[in-house]
C-alpha cells in the first residue's frame, strides 16, 4: 500500500510515494536506536540504519544524530526520518522502464543551510538551498546538512591569577561555516564545538595567569581580543569564521568578592572620615576667627567709651573750676569718684543673682578710694622713671 502523506510528513515532494509501511518499521528502528544513546556524553554518533533489519538487502545507511546532555536534538531526529524516506525512494524496486521516480531523488535545501553530495562515499559537491535532483543510481548520496546560521558557544573556565585567585571566566564564542569551505567544515571536525573550547581554554589558562585580579578586570578586552585572534587562526583551516569574541563574566571565589567589598568600603569610609575632619577643621577656623574679629570690635568699642568717658571728665573738671571759684582738680575728682561709686553699688544690687551682697562701707569710704587711686598712679609713675 502506498500513501502519500508519509513521504509529505518527511519533507519529500508530494509527488513521490513511499512505501508507508517500510517507513514506518525504519521510523521504529532508528527511534529505539536514537533512545539508547540519551545515557551517552554530549557529542555527534554515527547511527547505522541496515535494510536487512526491515527485510530488504538494497541499501545501508549511517545517520548522524547529535547528543546533548542528556536530550537528543529534535532536527537529527527529523534528518534521520527524512533519510530513510530518502533510502526507501532510492531502494524502491523499478516496476516501469523510464519510471523516473525511481531512477532520481528530490531533495530540499534549507535557506541558510547547505547539502553535502557525495558519490561512492567520496565528497562531490555543496548543494545550495533549494530543490536539487540526486541520481543514485549513478553512485550520488546525501552526506549531510550544515548550517550557515550564526552560533554561540559559551565556554566557562575555571584558572588562577598572578595573586593566586582562583577565578571562573566565561567566554562567548560566535562562530559560522563558511559556505565557500562548506565540505572542509563538514568533513574535518567530527565536533566543533569541543575543539573551540580547547582553544578558548587554553589561551586564556595562559592570558590570566600573568595577571593579577584587578588587573583581569581592566584588560578583559585584552584576553577576549587574544582568544579570538588564536581561534581564527585555528578554525579557519575547518571551514569556520569566529566573527566575535566576548568576555562575558570574571567571577572569582565568593570569600574574595566579600573581602573586596570590604576593602574598597573601608577605603571609602576613610575618604569620608578624612572629608568629615576637614569640614570639622574649617568650622572651627571660620568660629576663630569670628571670635577674634568679634573681641577686636569690641575691644574698639570698649576703647572709644572709655575716650568718652575720659572727655566728658575732663569737660566736668574745667566747667566746675570755671563755675566754682576755690575749688581745685582734686576736689572735682573726688565728687566723680563718689557719682561712680554709688553707680557701681546700683549695678551690682540690680545684676547680683544672691538675695545679699557684702561690701564694705563706711563714711570714709570714698575717701579711701580717692586715696588708694592716688597712691595707685604715683607709684605706677615712681616704676616707669
Amino acid at each position: 500500500m502506498l500513501r502519500q502523506s508519509d513521504g509529505k510528513r518527511a519533507g519529500i515532494s508530494q509527488k513521490r510515494w513511499i512505501p508507508s509501511t517500510e517507513c514506518r518499521e525504519l521510523w521504529q528502528l532508528v527511534d529505539r536506536k536514537i533512545n539508547r544513546l540519551r545515557k551517552r556524553e554530549g557529542g555527534k554518533y554515527l547511527l547505522p540504519l541496515n535494510s536487512r533489519e526491515v527485510g530488504r538487502k538494497i541499501f545501508r545507511k549511517e545517520v548522524v544524530v547529535e547528543v546533548t546532555g542528556s536530550n537528543i536534538q529534535t532536527q537529527s531526529r527529523k534528518q534521520a526520518r527524512e533519510d530513510i524516506c530518502f533510502l526507501s525512494i532510492q531502494s524502491g524496486p523499478i516496476n516501469r522502464v523510464g519510471n523516473m521516480g525511481n531512477l532520481f531523488c528530490c531533495i530540499k535545501v534549507e535557506q541558510s543551510t547547505v547539502a553535502i553530495k557525495g558519490r561512492f562515499g567520496k565528497f562531490d559537491e555543496v548543494l545550495e538551498p533549494g530543490c536539487h535532483c540526486m541520481p543514485w543510481f549513478l553512485g550520488s548520496q546525501l552526506a549531510g546538512h550544515l548550517s550557515l546560521r550564526l552560533q554561540q558557544l559559551d565556554v566557562k573556565c575555571e584558572t588562577k591569577t598572578k595573586d593566586n585567585v582562583f577565578v571562573n571566566v566565561v567566554a562567548s564564542i560566535q562562530y559560522r561555516a563558511l559556505a565557500n569551505k562548506a565540505s572542509d567544515a563538514f568533513y574535518k571536525l567530527s565536533n566543533t564545538r569541543i575543539q573551540i573550547q580547547a582553544y578558548v581554554f587554553d589561551v586564556i589558562r595562559a592570558s590570566v595567569p600573568k595577571l593579577n585580579l584587578d588587573d583581569v578586570f581592566e584588560q578583559k578586552n585584552e584576553i577576549a581580543k587574544a582568544v579570538e585572534e588564536e581561534l581564527e587562526k585555528a578554525m579557519s583551516a575547518y571551514g569556520y569564521e569566529i566573527v566575535q569574541t566576548l568576555i562575558v563574566d570574571i567571577e572569582p571565589d565568593e570569600h574574595v568578592k566579600r573581602a573586596m567589598n570590604e576593602i574598597n568600603a573601608a577605603a571609602r569610609l576613610r575618604v569620608a572620615a578624612n572629608e568629615k575632619a576637614e569640614a570639622e577643621k574649617i568650622i572651627q577656623i571660620k568660629r576663630a576667627e569670628g571670635e577674634a574679629e568679634s573681641k577686636y570690635l569690641s575691644g574698639l568699642g570698649i576703647a572709644r567709651q572709655r575716650q568718652a568717658i575720659v572727655d566728658g571728665l575732663r569737660d566736668s573738671v574745667l566747667g566746675f573750676s570755671v563755675n566754682v571759684p576755690g575749688t581745685t582738680a582734686k576736689d572735682v575728682m573726688d565728687m566723680v569718684l563718689v557719682t561712680q561709686y554709688f553707680d557701681t553699688m546700683k549695678e551690682i544690687g540690680a545684676a547680683s543673682k544672691s538675695s545679699a551682697v557684702f561690701i564694705p562701707h563706711g563714711p570714709g569710704a570714698v575717701r579711701d578710694i580717692a586715696t588708694q587711686i592716688r597712691d595707685g598712679l604715683l607709684q605706677a609713675s615712681s616704676h616707669q622713671h
